[in-house]
This record gives structure tokens, C-alpha cells and sequence, in this order.
């Protein structure tokens, strides 16, 4: 039985991609785009000038969970840069630098980039070898997907075997993420498994839930300076910013719901499965399993500011890229994810029935819980934001307003047909 990707309606190996890195590898094969080369980082400046990828989104990460693993170790941590779409990972002296984007139809396409200097560049597609990770089951959800993980890794760099670990998502407890990263911020009283190194090899380690239980997540969480830690000199930032990291847990999960979502409605899947991927969906955008924080997070990178200052805002200035940082994530409980292209792209079959849930929350029709339980304020706001910068919600149900009034027809809670 062939792979998910590879059902009819999908074909991942054979389809030609769409996204940002497809579209500059063209720029750069007619010679619009030229990428500079750097002696010390290769093309990754360039590169993350050409994407549109910020700098402080710098993420430093010392575990060997990638391709690169003999040049990744806590004294050289592999740097990873993100935006809505593009992910790109830099490894001291690496030979390659390794590139993801979410393509609105197969979901996350790899790639490779030689790093020496040559007058015409190439982005080699990766499948294969990227996909024996990055399309499970249990991790991805059976999709080409992104993947955030956290361990506990020992001297080396090496996961300690039978030590927890798991994929981060933002209903991951902080307690629980970031284990192999380094990270770079505020915390207060919380606490974390980042910047925590076991200080002997695994093989040393008899009883490890002895180990775990003795070791102090306190001593390194609120970490401003890493320059103790490792040489931060070679990176483009001496920052492993906290707040980018919880974005960052958060946008990998939705872009993978995105993707099973999709692939289930355009691989003909039987109604229901269809609908209970979209559902899933909906619920992740609306933070229903969201982990609450119990004391206010803080970066040391510009990150957040630049983050916030993408918009699109409403006509009260209003955003669903706005920061809380204090009791969670986000201000507002709607991800911005739904701006972008990969969730344009969903059939109409999803979007409609994502939307249909979005509204049925906000609107105090679903009261359940199940999709999340925000205050009227909230609802209000978000309504109001989306009404403003989203054309296709208020297409797709009708003008909304907050609960206690409602303008067009009643919700359904059956997919409708898009307009």
C-alpha cells in the first residue's frame, strides 16, 4: 500500500513544488537573484535575506537529531532560522545547509544547498533521506512534517536511551520542552529541560529515572548570556530565543495538520476521516490543548517585536501575531497560521469545516470546551479581527458577530460550498 504522500492526488516524489525555495531556485536560474557567498557561513546570509527569514529567529539546538549529527555537538550547536514557511539550519563548517518549506499542496519539502562557492547555486530536493524522519506515523501524523524535538542528551550530544523525550507542541508543558537546545530568556519560576547537559556519556548511565529525578532544571532556565556555554561567536546571533522556540513548537505542529488535512480531502479519504482531520485542525488553531504558562516569558532577541510588526492588523490595530507571554503564547486564541498559503490552499471540504468550528466557538454556539473556552472579550476581538483581515471567513459563514447577536444564517456544522 503506497504512502500517504504518495496516493493518488498527492504524488510527493513525482509532483514539481510551489513553494519559497522552488520559486527562488527559478530567480536564481534566470538570474534575477544572485545569492553572495560568505567565507565563515556560506550562503546562509544570503539565503535568509532571499526568504525573508529574520535572524532572531535564531535557534541553537546541540543535540544530534539531524542530518549533520558528526559536526552537531554542545560546543557546536546547529542553528535553525525560521518564518511562516521557510525553516533553514546552518551546522559550523557543514557542507551543506539544509532547507524546509511548507508547499501548499505536499506539505514540507527538504532540501540541501551545497556550501561552496559556485557561480550558479542549486537547491537539491531531498526526499528520501529526509523522509525516513519527517514522514511518521507517530511523529508527523503520517505526512512529510516538520519536527521539534526535545531530549536529554548527554556530553556529546547523544539522546540518552529510556530518558523522556517527545515532540514539542504548544500543549507541551514547558517542564517538558526544549531538552537539547540551547535557550535564551526569562522564565521566572518555571522551568525547563533547556541548556541542561548530563555531564557523562549514556553508556555511564545505569538507572536513568534515578538520574532524571536528581537533575535541576533550575540552575540554567533563565539564561540570558550563553556565551558560558559554548563559543556563540561563529553564529550570526548570540541568542536562542525563548519566544521564537514557542512559536516555533506551535507553527511546526499546525503546518503538519495543515498537511494531513489536506492530503486526506485530496487523496479522496472517506468523508469522516476528511472531517476529523479538519477538526483536529480547528482545534489546534483555536489553542484548545494550549499549556498554560504560570509566570511571564521573555526572549533576549528582537524576535518579538519583529514577529508582532508583520500584521496584518484590524482597524483597531489589532493582530493575531500579538504576544500575551504571560498566561500563554498569544493574545488572541486564533492562530496567525491561517494566513498563510498552505491553509489557502485546503480544499474547500476542510476550510469550510474549519471555519465552521472557528465560528461556532467565537460566535458561543460550541460551548462544549472541546475547541477551547474563551472569554466573550476574546471571542469579540477575534471576530472582529477576522472579519477585518480575513475576506474568505466572512464568505465562507457570513458576516459574524460576537454571541448574543449573530448577523447571516445560523451556523452549520456540515461543510458548506465555498463562494
Amino acid at each position: 500500500m503506497p504512502s500517504m504522500a504518495e496516493r493518488a492526488g498527492i504524488a510527493y516524489s513525482t509532483t514539481a513544488p510551489a513553494d519559497a525555495v522552488a520559486k527562488l531556485q527559478h530567480q536564481i536560474d534566470d538570474g534575477s537573484v544572485t545569492l553572495d557567498f560568505d567565507a565563515q557561513h556560506g550562503y546562509l546570509p544570503a539565503v535568509l535575506r532571499a526568504l525573508n527569514v529574520p535572524v532572531s529567529s535564531q535557534g541553537l539546538v546541540f543535540s544530534k537529531t539531524s542530518l549533520q549529527l558528526d559536526r552537531i555537538a554542545p560546543w557546536t550547536p546547529r542553528a535553525v532560522y525560521f518564518n511562516d514557511d521557510v525553516y533553514v539550519g546552518w551546522v559550523q563548517n557543514g557542507p551543506i545547509m539544509e532547507v524546509a518549506t511548507a508547499d501548499p499542496k505536499l506539505g514540507a519539502v527538504f532540501y540541501t544547498l551545497n556550501q561552496q562557492q559556485t557561480e550558479h547555486p542549486v537547491f537539491e530536493r531531498q526526499s528520501r533521506t529526509c523522509l525516513v524522519c519527517h514522514d511518521s506515523a507517530s511523529v508527523t501524523g503520517g505526512v512529510p512534517g516538520f519536527i521539534m524535538r526535545s531530549i536529554y542528551a548527554d556530553r556529546y550530544g547523544y539522546a540518552i536511551p529510556n530518558a523522556r523525550e517527545g515532540i514539542t507542541t504548544d500543549s507541551t508543558p514547558l517542564a517538558e520542552r526544549w531538552g537539547g537546545w540551547y535557550v535564551s530568556g526569562r522564565v521566572g519560576d518555571q522551568r525547563h529541560m533547556g541548556n541542561v547537559i548530563a555531564p557523562v556519556t549514556a553508556h555511564e548511565i545505569s538507572n536513568v529515572a534515578s538520574y532524571e529525578s536528581k537533575v535541576d532544571l533550575s540552575a540554567k532556565a533563565n539564561l540570558t548570556d550563553l556565551s558560558g556555554l559554548f563559543n556563540t561567536k561563529p553564529y550570526l546571533s548570540p541568542h536562542s530565543d525563548a519566544v521564537a522556540l514557542m512559536v516555533l513548537a506551535h507553527q511546526t505542529h499546525i503546518h503538519n495538520l495543515i498537511t494531513l488535512a489536506g492530503y486526506e480531502a485530496r487523496s479522496g479519504s472517506p468523508e469522516q476521516q476528511v472531517l476529523g482531520a479538519a477538526d483536529r485542525l480547528a482545534k489546534a488553531l483555536l489553542f484548545a490543548r494550549e499549556a498554560e504558562l504560570t509566570a511571564p516569558v521573555e526572549g533576549t532577541s528582537a524576535f518579538a517585536k519583529e514577529f508582532v510588526g508583520q500584521g496584518p492588523r484590524d482597524h483597531q490595530g489589532r493582530s493575531l501575531r500579538d504576544l500575551d507571554l504571560e498566561r500563554r503564547l498569544f493574545r488572541y486564541p486564533l492562530s496567525y497560521m491561517i494566513y498563510t498559503e498552505s491553509f489557502d490552499a485546503l480544499p474547500s471540504v476542510v476550510k469550510d469545516r474549519v471555519y465552521a468550528r472557528v465560528k461556532a466557538v467565537l460566535t458561543g454556539t460550541d460551548t462544549s470546551g472541546d475547541y477551547g473556552d474563551p472569554s466573550p472579550e476574546e471571542r469579540k476581538a477575534v471576530l472582529e479581527i477576522l472579519n477585518d483581515t480575513k475576506p474568505d471567513f466572512a464568505a465562507v459563514v457570513g458576516h459574524a458577530t460576537n454571541a448574543g447577536g449573530h448577523a447571516g444564517p445560523p451556523l452549520e456544522t456540515t461543510p458548506q460550498t465555498s463562494r
